[in-house]
Parts: structure tokens; C-alpha cells; sequence
């Protein structure tokens, strides 16, 4: 954080990636949520830009709407995520709205009050890859609620997803500039046809979104209910205290409001977060879309 506040280009920080991937270990949501406090905690500390603090979940059905929920609720807003994105690949090839499951993410982010993104999507299953998904994502179905979608990926690997490469794959022996034996620099070339279809998907969209400066607390978006644990399925009491440094969850917090348990010895750090950054409300944070859309058309111009 130190180092990227600094760039006005920076338009978020992610807490973590996919930490939780099944519904049996959601015990570990505490801890995501904790860390969104600690790094809001710091970044007002410093008194640095109110760069957005948030998380992106896999997309695991067992954790539906719950994670999402969960991140978002409580009457602190010192605790609470400024966004939530997803991971999502159930688009594959030329699906729909409804086939697709979109419908259904749509339906659960509905109302919600903080920003939400797809913060992965390009699924590879079917092949070439069409991107029609950016219709649903970027158009009325969607739009409103959505702030974009990052697609993955930029540069071509191992796994297939890349949109544009550097050159063949090389050895990385031999090139200090690809380390994985995918090069890093010179003239990029795109990978076709999935470029060109990306590309043209865009080219028929026009998002306008929601401003901020368009949302009043009278929209009457409020945070959602914190979950209840549930036997089989979400395990984290959602009202339960977060953990600190040197804490553990207590095992009761998946039944009842309880005060996490120190772990370690007393000359380990437990200090709860203290500084109070502002969540921003309605469905869009001020720069966030603009610096998504300018790195995507950015890298639509110079190709």
C-alpha cells in the first residue's frame, strides 16, 4: 500500500483472492474481513488517497450471497468492505443471461450497497472465445448494478488465457525477462481470434453506470443482514467480533456472538483497528470504473 498509493492509476487494493473455495471454510471470513478493517485502518492512518479496500471471491454456489453479505453488513462502518468482486467462468462460449447463471448473480447483487465487479471472467472451455457475456455484463441486464468486469487475461501463459503474447515461449534459464518462459517486453501481437472478439464485443457497448455523485443516502441502500451460521452450509455467526492480531476465532462464533479468543504469548501484538474509513455508498466508487475502463480501452488503442 505504501507504494501504490502513490500512483493515481491506483484503483484498489484486494484484501486476498479466493481464500474461501467451499462453504466448510467459511470460518475463514472473519479473518478477510478482518484484514479490510486493519488496511482501512492503515491507509486512513496515512492519510492516503481513500483507495478502495475490498475482496474477490471464487464463485462457489455453496457461498451465495452470503460472503457477499457478509463483507458488506454491520452497523461499523470501519469493518466494512468498500467492494466485493467475482470470478466468473459459468459463461462458456455463446450461452445467455438465464443459461448461464447470470440471472442469478444478478438477482443476489440487487439492492446491494457497495460497488460489486466481476473481477475475473473468460471462460475457455468452448472455444474460440466469444465474450458475449460482456452484453449481459455491461448492458441493461446488468449495468446498473454491475461496475464492469476485468477479463482475464493480458498476457499470454501457460494456461491459455492470455489476449496478446511477446513472442514464442523461450527459456527462462536464459531470459531474465520471463521468468515463467513467457516474455514480458517488446511488441505485443494479439492472440486471435479472442482478441478480435473481445474487441468487437466492446465496440457495440456503451456502459454509463451509476456516479457517485448521482447517489443520496435516501436511495434507501442500506447494508444487507449479517448471515446466521447454518448447519451444513455458511458456518460464521455474522454479527460475531472480528478477530485482531494474535487472535483466533472462537470456535462459538458459528453459533453465537462471542469475543475472539488471544492466542500466543503477551508479547504478541493485539491491537483492533481504530480508524474509521468512509464506505463508499451507492453502486460505483468515484475512479474505480474510470481507471477499469481506461486500462481495457487503453489497451484496446494501443493495439
Amino acid at each position: 500500500m505504501d507504494e501504490f498509493q502513490q500512483y493515481d492509476n491506483t484503483a484498489l487494493f484486494f484484501v486476498g483472492n479466493e481464500v474461501l473455495t467451499t462453504a466448510e471454510v467459511s470460518n475463514a471470513a472473519p479473518y478477510v474481513k478482518a484484514a479490510v478493517r486493519d488496511m482501512k485502518a492503515y491507509r486512513d492512518s496515512r492519510n492516503y488517497r481513500k483507495i478502495p479496500i475490498g475482496y474477490s471471491a471464487a464463485d462457489v454456489p455453496g457461498l451465495r450471497p452470503m460472503l457477499q453479505n457478509y463483507l458488506a453488513c454491520g452497523d461499523n462502518d470501519a469493518e466494512r468492505a468498500e467492494f466485493y468482486s467475482l470470478n466468473v467462468y459459468e459463461w462458456c462460449g455463446d450461452s445467455s443471461y438465464a443459461e448461464s447463471g447470470y440471472s442469478q448473480l444478478q438477482k443476489n447483487a440487487a439492492g446491494y450497497n457497495i460497488p460489486i465487479f466481476v473481477s475475473e471472467t473468460g471462460c475457455r472451455i468452448s472455444k474460440p472465445r466469444l465474450f458475449t457475456d460482456q452484453a449481459a455484463i455491461l448492458g441493461p441486464e446488468m449495468a446498473d448494478t454491475w461496475s464492469g468486469a476485468i477479463v482475464y487475461e493480458w498476457i499470454q501463459e501457460e494456461n491459455d488465457y492470455g489476449l496478446i503474447n511477446y513472442g514464442p515461449k523461450v527459456d527462462p534459464e536464459v531470459s531474465t525477462d520471463a521468468l515463467d518462459g513467457f516474455p514480458r517486453s517488446g511488441t505485443p501481437t494479439t492472440v486471435s481470434p479472442d482478441y478480435g472478439n473481445l474487441k468487437s464485443q466492446w465496440a457495440t457497448l456503451s456502459p454509463s453506470g451509476v456516479k457517485l455523485s448521482t447517489y443520496s443516502a435516501s436511495a434507501g441502500i442500506t447494508p444487507p443482514a449479517c448471515p446466521t451460521s447454518t448447519a451444513g452450509g455458511w458456518i460464521v455467526n455474522g454479527n460475531a467480533p472480528l478477530p485482531s492480531v494474535g487472535q483466533t476465532l472462537d470456535s462459538a462464533a458459528t453459533a453465537s456472538d462471542t469475543t475472539p479468543t488471544p492466542t500466543g504469548s503477551a508479547s504478541q501484538a493485539s491491537a483492533s483497528a481504530t480508524g474509521g474509513g468512509t464506505t463508499a455508498g451507492g453502486k460505483e466508487v468515484t475512479g474505480m470504473c474510470l481507471g477499469l475502463l481506461g486500462v481495457m480501452l487503453g489497451f484496446a488503442v494501443w493495439l
